[in-house]
C-alpha cells in the first residue's frame, strides 16, 4: 500500500473519531455550495445505460493486497470479487480502474466518482473500499454511501517461539520489536502511546507486506496493521489475536461502496447485491478463499 494510500485512510479515520451529536451527526456541518465544472463523463451512466451498454467500471486501490491488486494482468483480490459480484447481479461485465491515492478520501472520491481525474481519465461508476462514517457523509454530498461489506480493525501478529504463552499487548514493545506500515495507524498509535515510550520498538516498512515478511523471517517479534493484511501474509508460526488497544479512537471501521449521488438507483442495486450475498454466505466465502475471516459490517 503506497504513502499515499496509507494517508488518506489515516486521515479519513482520525476524521472518523471526531466527536459528533449522537442524534444528529450532521448538525455541525454546513452544507457546501454546489460544485462547478465537474465532468460531463458522468452523463449517461445511471444504471439503465449501464445495462443497455453492458459492462459497470469499479475504481480501487492499486497494489494493495488481499484487497486489490493485478496478478499476471488479471485483476485479484477480495474487492475485485465482490465487484465481479455486484455486476453479475447487474447482468453485465465488470471493468477495473486502478489507482493509486490522492491527498485525502474526498480528493479519490471526487476524481474517481463525481468530477473525474484533473488530467486525463474518467470517473467510475462505483468505487470499492470507502471507509463508512455518517458525519463524514455529511461533509460530501456528491457521494452516496451504501454497500456495506466488511468491517475492518486493527490487530497483532505475532511469533509463537517469542511468545509462546500467548500474544503481547502494545505495552511490550516497550522492550519487544513490532513492525508496522510507514505512517498508517498502527504508526501513529505505537509511537505515541504512553508518551513515546514505545518507539523504540517501531520498526517502519514501506508496505504491510514487507512488514509481514520481516515477521515471518524473524526480523521483528512481532507486526502491527489492518486483520485482513496480517492474516494474508501471516506464515508458519505466525498467529494473530486483538487485544484491547487502550487510547485508539478508532480500531475498528466499516468499509463498503461510493457512487454518484445523481445515480440513487445505482447505488440502490449495488446495496442489493451486496445485502443479498452477505444474507447467502457469498461473501464470507470470497474472504475464506484467500485465507481471511470475514467481520460483518454494522448496516
Amino acid at each position: 500500500m503506497n504513502t499515499l494510500v496509507r494517508a488518506t485512510f489515516t486521515a479519513t479515520l482520525l476524521a472518523m473519531a471526531s466527536p459528533v451529536l449522537a442524534s444528529d451527526p450532521c448538525a455541525d456541518y454546513t452544507p457546501q455550495a454546489r460544485p462547478q465544472n465537474a465532468s460531463r463523463d458522468i452523463v449517461g451512466q445511471d444504471l439503465d445505460q449501464i445495462m443497455e451498454r453492458g459492462f459497470i467500471t469499479f475504481a480501487v486501490y492499486e497494489d494493495y493486497p488481499p484487497y486489490s491488486w493485478q496478478e499476471d494482468g488479471q485483476p485479484r483480490g477480495v474487492d475485485i470479487d465482490i465487484a465481479q459480484l455486484i455486476a453479475d447481479d447487474i447482468g453485465v461485465e465488470p471493468r477495473f480502474t486502478f489507482f493509486s491515492a490522492g491527498e485525502n478520501l474526498e480528493a479519490d472520491l471526487r476524481y474517481h466518482i463525481w468530477q473525474g481525474p484533473l488530467i486525463d481519465g474518467k470517473v467510475s461508476n462505483v468505487m470499492m473500499r470507502v471507509p463508512y462514517d455518517s458525519a463524514f457523509n455529511c461533509r460530501v454530498e456528491q457521494v452516496v454511501f451504501t454497500g456495506q461489506y466488511m468491517t475492518e480493525s486493527i490487530a497483532i501478529a505475532y511469533s509463537d517461539a517469542e511468545y509462546p504463552d500467548g500474544g503481547p499487548v502494545p505495552a511490550y514493545f516497550r522492550f519487544d520489536t513490532v513492525a508496522v506500515e510507514n505512517d498508517s495507524i498502527a504508526d501513529f498509535y505505537l509511537t505515541s502511546f504512553a508518551g513515546g515510550q514505545l518507539a523504540k520498538g517501531v520498526r517502519r516498512y514501506p508496505t504491510m507486506q514487507a512488514a509481514m515478511k520481516a515477521l515471518n523471517d524473524g526480523e521483528v517479534m512481532a507486526a502491527m496493521g489492518p486483520l485482513a493484511q496480517l492474516e494474508f501474509g501471516a506464515g508458519e508460526g505466525v498467529s494473530i489475536h486483538q487485544p484491547p488497544l487502550p487510547g485508539l479512537a478508532k480500531s475498528k471501521w466499516t468499509l463498503g461502496t461510493g457512487s454518484h449521488f445523481a445515480y440513487r438507483g445505482l447505488s440502490y442495486s449495488v446495496d442489493d447485491s451486496i445485502f443479498a450475498a452477505l444474507s447467502d454466505g457469498r461473501i464470507a466465502a470470497i474472504f475464506e478463499s484467500y485465507g481471511l475471516t470475514h467481520q460483518p459490517p454494522e448496516r
